[in-house]
C-alpha cells in the first residue's frame, strides 16, 4: 500500500442505487499523488481487500470465509495510482448470472429505467458508474459480466485479453475465461485506466485498419435492433481504411455457445463444487439450476468441448489477422424488465446473449462495449473485438470514437 495517503473516505457511500455491499463494507484512500488522484472507484465483491471478508454475492460464502489477508493486485494498483476505493459492489451469486438480480441482496438500479435489470454479474459496478456514484469501477467478466451490464446501463466497459490484468487476490470462477476489467463514463479516463491495469509484457501493437462486421452475430438478433445497430456500426467506418463482412461460424454461434457453457460449468464445479456440497448454501432461482447442471458435466464432456474450442480459436486467429477489428452487437436486446419470467430470461435473454458473448470469451480476446446506440431511449451496445493483446489499441480507438460519435441519446 502507498505510504502517503489521501484523507480516509467516509464510512459508507451515498448509495441510492443499491450498488454497494453493506455487510462487508470497506473503503480505502489512495496515494496522495498519481495519475488517478482525486478519482473514486468501486470494486466487485470478488476482489479481496485486506481486512474485509469477500462475499462473492452469497451470504453463506461470506459467513464461511475469513477476512482477506491481502488486497487484490488490481485494487492495489488503483490505490497506488491515487484512486480512492469507495466500497465493494454487489455481484450476482458466485458471479454465475447475467441478469444483475441477486436473490439475497436485490438488484442495483438501472438509471435508464428502474423497472429494468442492470445486467450482471458486475451489476453494482455498472450501476455505480452509470449513476455517477463513482468515476470508474472494477468488475470481472467470464461469460459477459462486464459487457452485458455496460450495454444495459449505457456505459463503456472492457473485457481485456485473457491474462492482461492480474487476478491475483480475486476469487476464481472459471479460470480459463476469467478476466478483470473496468467500467467508466469518460472515454479519456477509460483509456487511461489501461495504463494502470494492463500488463505491458503481453501487449501487441497493431494499428486498427479494417473493420469486419460479424454477419452471423448481427443476423442472430431481432430485425429492428439489427437495423438500429447496423446504423450505429455505419458511423464507425470513418475510423478504418475499409469495412467488410464475414461469417464467423460455419456451424452456427449456438454451437460455440454450447462449447463455452460446458467448459465454464466444468471449471466452476471443479473450483467450487466441494464448498457447495459441504455448505449446502441457499441459492436463488437460475443460479441453483445452473450449478446443479454444472455438477453433472464430466471430464469427458470437457475434453470434447476443449477440442472444439481449439478449432474455434484457430478460426478466430484467421479472422483477426493484422489490423482487423471485429464489430458485433454486445447484446441482442435492451435490458429486460425485472418481472420477466425466469424461463423467458433464460431462453430469450441469457442464451441469445451468450451466443454473442462467447466469441471473445472462448478466444481470450479484448472486447469493448460502445454506448453509441439506443432503442426508444434505452441503451444497447455495439462492441469492438480485437486480436489478443491489442487492448491498448482498442482503448485508443474507443476513445477516438466516443469523442467524435458520442453517447446515444437516452
Amino acid at each position: 500500500m502507498p505510504t502517503t495517503l489521501q484523507p480516509p473516505p467516509s464510512s459508507f457511500p451515498n448509495d441510492p442505487l443499491g450498488a454497494f455491499c453493506k455487510e462487508n463494507h470497506i473503503a480505502l484512500p489512495g496515494a496522495r499523488s498519481g495519475p488517478l488522484t482525486g478519482l473514486t472507484f468501486g470494486a466487485k465483491d470478488l476482489f479481496h481487500v485486506a481486512g474485509a471478508r469477500t462475499g462473492f454475492g452469497q451470504p453463506d460464502w461470506l459467513r464461511t470465509h475469513e477476512p482477506a489477508t491481502e488486497t487484490a493486485e488490481a485494487v492495489r494498483r488503483l490505490l497506488d495510482a491515487g484512486a480512492t476505493l469507495v466500497g465493494k459492489t454487489i455481484t450476482d451469486e458466485l458471479a454465475y448470472s447475467l441478469t444483475g438480480e441477486n436473490f439475497h441482496y436485490g438488484m442495483p438500479v438501472n438509471i435508464h429505467d428502474a423497472r429494468r435489470t442492470s445486467g450482471g454479474s458486475s451489476s453494482g459496478s455498472a450501476s455505480a458508474v452509470a449513476g455517477g456514484l463513482v468515476d470508474f469501477s472494477l468488475g470481472s467478466d467470464c461469460g459477459g459480466s462486464i459487457r452485458l451490464p455496460a450495454s444495459y446501463c449505457g456505459i463503456l466497459g472492457i473485457r481485456p485479453s485473457h491474462g492482461r490484468v492480474s487476478l491475483q487476490g480475486a476469487i476464481s470462477f472459471a479460470h480459463s475465461f476469467d478476466v478483470a476489467g473496468w467500467f467508466a463514463r469518460d472515454a479519456a479516463l477509460f483509456e487511461r485506466l489501461g495504463a494502470v491495469l494492463l500488463d505491458e509484457k503481453d501487449a501487441v501493437r497493431a494499428k486498427p485498419r479494417r473493420l469486419l462486421l460479424a454477419r452471423d452475430a448481427f443476423l442472430s438478433i431481432d430485425e429492428g435492433i439489427r437495423k438500429l445497430l447496423l446504423r450505429g456500426a455505419g458511423s464507425l467506418g470513418r475510423f478504418f481504411e475499409n469495412v467488410s463482412e464475414t461469417t464467423l461460424s460455419s456451424d452456427g454461434l449456438p454451437q460455440w455457445c454450447e462449447v463455452f457453457r460446458i467448459l465454464q460449468a466444468f471449471e466452476i464445479w471443479q473450483n467450487h463444487g466441494d464448498w457447495i456440497t459441504r455448505t449446502q448454501p441457499r441459492f436463488g432461482p437460475g443460479i441453483k439450476e445452473r450449478l446443479e447442471w454444472a455438477s453433472h458435466v464430466t471430464p469427458a464432456d470437457a475434453a470434447q468441448a476443449e477440442e472444439r474450442c481449439a478449432q474455434i480459436r484457430r478460426r478466430m486467429d484467421q479472422v483477426l489477422d493484422d489490423g482487423v477489428v471485429l464489430c458485433l452487437p454486445t447484446s441482442p436486446r435492451v435490458a429486460p424488465l425485472k418481472d420477466t419470467p425466469v424461463t423467458t430470461m433464460e431462453i430469450e435473454y441469457r442464451h441469445q446473449a451468450m451466443c454473442l458473448l462467447c466469441i471473445a470469451g472462448l478466444n481470450g480476446l479484448p472486447q469493448i462495449n460502445l454506448p453509441i446506440a439506443s432503442s426508444e431511449g434505452l441503451p444497447i451496445g455495439i462492441s469492438l473485438v480485437g486480436a489478443r493483446g491489442t487492448d491498448e489499441e482498442l482503448l485508443a480507438l474507443a476513445h477516438s470514437i466516443m469523442n467524435e460519435v458520442g453517447y446515444a441519446p437516452s
